[in-house]
């Protein structure tokens, strides 16, 4: 009986040891070549997931144009335009499939494995994303309903691809830059806004230098080129190809160690698939019987009274800042094609064909992405780990704030006036101070992705146990996107009353901004230290390992007794 005793003691200890080892490993490992593989394979994803989401804002007012064309309407025929709940249907239904794949993906993620969940996703995206082109029928109702169905499983697919891609690269990467490596595979995200506003204006460009049309103001009829439906969907179909690229390798890439060797109890089958893709040996005890490695401390559930001591703080910090935070990103990012024509770089609808006006909002996104958007998401990337995650997120937060409040308090006089037709029949606003309008706007969309758009991201990747990991990222992306679903839903329909409402709109979202500064002092800072130390697993790996070398004492006391 002590004999076998002895021997499960010395098993569990020797589980525990292995398990501190192959931590040890990861953590102190050099960075090498297979980290920088894994950023593109989780990246892509999310270079994918941007460009689904947000390549749509290019082709909305072509869909209006080509569907919705009204000759009958008060006060002069106009171009025609998607009815406000139709606009908010098409950007926000994929918004709604994001936060119910999040839940979803997030859950499973903990409870299969990071990777046999993270080929379904990406699956999932490519299918949806070519479907969304082929959207079906002739008549606006057909189209705009199919359009709208696989829009939200597309969403559902993207949303599984938060929490997988964020957990997987916390879990390769080591201490020293694991804060970069997690931003720079979210950077891409703004390299997939970038690359929705490069396709568009290529593909655009070509097709208005073959179908050339007259503006609207010459021509109702002919300005909405037909072939216009063409393009729109190869828009929106081209978002499968950088996902089906990376198939592949997603598939070859081994499940993580942490999760195998804390999740799954395998320590062994963990030091092998971390010898597979890093430089590295690790030398760890054999087990006839895997089990994880604190079978006791490991039982308390994500909505046990012991989690919320533990962690409640940080969840409801994670999930808060999120939801604040998309409230303000999507609302500016969504309705990008409507503040536009108030800076001056697109013109008035009635001046341009059905295709130029794709051409020049696509110019407009790219010109913003390449030098806003993007150059936030890298200075995350480089400072991270040199500053940490809690200043960057305040100070995003705090300069969002003040640039929407600024953009907000003196939005007439920075947009300026209608423009009288007759003088000027390009341009929708006159009068105005557009180049100092579109520096806030660039400078907000900077701060939010050398802000809380990145951070909001990574944190919930390393707070939380292994085991909770993927699910609570998944729920503090869901949190976020249901911000995302009240700014493309609410303060986006809001917007579409007048010039006082989205006025007033800007303002409110410098007060949201200023909420989630508020609510970033209830998450911690996570610069400089190890998951297990972060989710508190260092502990219960020692106190099994302790544990089980003093009852081992006393059994082998007891046994001399006897």
């Amino acid at each position: 009986m002590s004999q076998a005793v002895s021997v499960s003691c010395k098993n569990t200890t020797g589980m525990a040891e292995g398990t501190q080892a192959i931590f040890s490993s990861l953590d102190n490992a050099r960075t090498q070549l297979y980290h920088f593989k894994a950023i593109v394979i989780a990246g892509m994803g999310f270079f994918t997931d941007a460009y689904d989401l947000f390549c749509i804002t290019t082709v909305t007012k072509l869909i209006g144009r080509l569907y919705y064309y009204d000759p009958t309407v008060a006060g002069g025929p106009k171009p025609g335009t998607l009815p406000i709940n139709i606009s908010n249907a098409i950007t926000g239904v994929a918004l709604v499939g994001t936060l119910a794949g999040q839940l979803f993906f997030g859950w499973l993620g903990d409870r299969l494995g990071r990777k046999k969940v993270y080929g379904i996703t990406l699956v999932t995206m490519v299918g949806c994303a070519l479907a969304s082109g082929l959207s079906f029928g002739s008549s606006a109702k057909s189209v705009i309903g199919s359009l709208c169905f696989f829009r939200f499983w597309l969403g559902f697919g993207i949303g599984g691809d938060y929490p997988l891609s964020a957990v997987i690269m916390s879990e390769y990467a080591n201490k020293r830059t694991r804060g970069a490596f997690i931003a720079a595979v979210f950077a891409m995200q703004g390299m997939g806004i970038l690359f929705a506003g490069v396709i568009s204006l290529v593909f655009s460009g070509i097709f208005l230098h073959v179908y050339n049309a007259p503006a609207f103001n010459r021509n109702h009829v002919l300005s909405a080129q037909p072939q216009g439906d063409y393009l729109w969907r190869i828009v929106l179909m081209f978002g499968a190809v950088p996902a089906a690229l990376t198939y592949y390798w997603r598939m070859k890439m081994p499940e993580t160690a942490r999760y195998t060797a804390l999740v799954e109890g395998n320590h062994k089958k963990a030091a092998v698939d971390m010898a597979k893709v890093l430089d590295t040996d690790i030398n760890v005890a054999t087990s006839a019987y895997p089990a994880p490695v604190s079978p006791e401390a490991s039982t308390y559930g994500l909505f046990s009274q012991e989690f919320v001591q533990k962690h409640g703080l940080h969840l409801l910090g994670t999930t808060s800042t999120w939801f604040l935070l998309d409230i303000a990103f999507y609302t500016i990012n969504l309705t990008q094609k409507d503040i536009y024509p108030a800076t001056g770089i697109v013109r008035k609808a009635a001046a341009m064909d059905a295709i130029e006006e794709v051409f020049r909002i696509s110019k407009a996104m790219f010109l913003v992405a390449l030098f806003a958007t993007v150059p936030g998401y890298w200075f995350t990337v480089f400072l991270i780990d040199r500053i940490g995650r809690f200043i960057i997120q305040l100070g995003g937060f705090l300069l969002m704030s003040i640039c929407m409040a600024i953009l907000g308090a003196r939005y007439d006089s920075l947009r300026g006036k209608k423009c009288d037709a007759k003088k000027d029949p390009l341009h929708e606003y006159c009068d105005g101070n557009h180049a100092w309008f579109m520096i806030l706007y660039g400078l907000t969309l900077f701060f939010a992705n050398f802000g809380p758009n990145s951070t909001t991201f990574i944190v919930p990747a390393e707070l939380f146990p292994a085991r909770l990991r993927s699910t609570c990222h998944g729920i503090s992306a869901a949190a976020g996107k249901a911000g995302a679903i009240v700014g493309a839903f609410g303060v986006q329909y809001y917007t579409q009353k007048g010039d006082k409402q989205i006025k007033q709109s800007i303002i409110a979202l410098a007060v949201v901004n200023f909420l989630g500064f508020l609510c970033s002092f209830m998450v911690p800072e996570t610069n400089g230290l190890s998951l297990e130390e972060l989710s508190g697993e260092d502990k219960e790996i020692a106190a099994v390992t302790n544990g089980i070398a003093t009852n081992g004492k006393h059994e082998h006391e007891d046994s001399q007794m006897v």
